[in-house]
């Protein structure tokens, strides 16, 4: 596919190992100053990330038009939400059931609180953050997303898989082979590209999409031009194009400002939500 180096344009970007490092909380400089430059050009920025916020540093730098966390299941526009995707009681039950001695498993509530199995020995993403232990808690709490840490979430995939097939399930491989994710039915990167297009006006063959591993293929599919972040074999058979990874990635928008800045690059006016 050709890059679509016109207006009206959306860029969506994946967070961890594509805009910024793995677990980082800031912007590589140039890359916030080259969406600066996109954005002055009149480019929608969208952030469709796994993980359940994003960290202010990198809200600040790219000041993106629309966010997605949860694997593309809870997606806001500014300050509206589009879509808070949670799992039924019933599959919320069957998620977190497993025969993983020794797993610990994280359900992400719509309250921002953690709900954790075993609460101890919490990961260093976890500071800081409200947690309570997994049996406490309560129906009304929606839940967005489950993890699971544990050598052996292949088979609780398959497992899942064979009961739920509606759900969304990432990780469980390279590079995640000891992390699994599971969303509720339609929430995935994918959907929430179209959901964040239609939202901006603007149609998916003018969507520019970043991203690094599994849970972005779905997005991939979905978008008028994919650029892989890094070189994940898996990735590849999506990709319109590559960079090596975020220090990479400001070049790749500076070019893209340069060719919308050219004569011919707003030939198309941007269009409102």
């Amino acid at each position: 596919m050709t890059l679509p180096a016109r207006l009206p344009l959306l860029l969506a970007f994946d967070l961890d190992g594509t805009l910024v490092h793995e677990s980082q909380h800031e912007l590589p400089p140039a890359t916030g100053a080259a969406l600066a430059q996109l954005r002055a050009l009149g480019v929608k920025v969208a952030l469709i990330t796994g993980r359940d916020r994003i960290p202010q540093q990198v809200a600040q730098a790219a000041q993106p038009d629309a966010v997605a966390t949860h694997n593309g299941g809870t997606i806001t526009l500014g300050t509206k939400v589009l879509q808070a995707a949670a799992f039924s009681p019933e599959e919320l039950r069957e998620v977190v059931t497993h025969t993983l001695p020794g797993a610990k498993v994280v359900a992400h509530g719509a309250d921002g609180t953690l709900y954790v199995d075993p609460l101890d020995d919490l990961p260093a993403w976890m500071e800081g953050r409200a947690t309570l232990p997994l049996s406490e808690w309560r129906s009304t709490v929606g839940i967005h997303k489950v993890g699971f840490y544990h050598s052996g979430v292949v088979q609780q995939a398959e497992r899942l898989r064979s009961l739920h097939p509606h759900l969304v399930y990432t990780g469980a491989q390279a590079p995640y082979q000891n992390y699994l994710t599971v969303t509720p039915a339609g929430a995935d990167k994918g959907a929430a590209l179209v959901a964040v297009a239609q939202a901006l006006g603007i149609p998916l063959e003018n969507t520019v999409v970043f991203g690094d591993t599994d849970n972005d293929v779905a997005m991939f599919e979905r978008a008028g031009y994919a650029v892989q972040s890094g070189d994940l074999a898996l990735l590849r058979p999506y990709a319109d194009a590559q960079v090596s990874g975020p220090d990479a990635l400001a070049e790749f928008l500076q070019r893209l400002a340069q060719q919308l800045g050219s004569p011919g690059g707003h030939s198309s006016p941007p269009q409102s939500p």
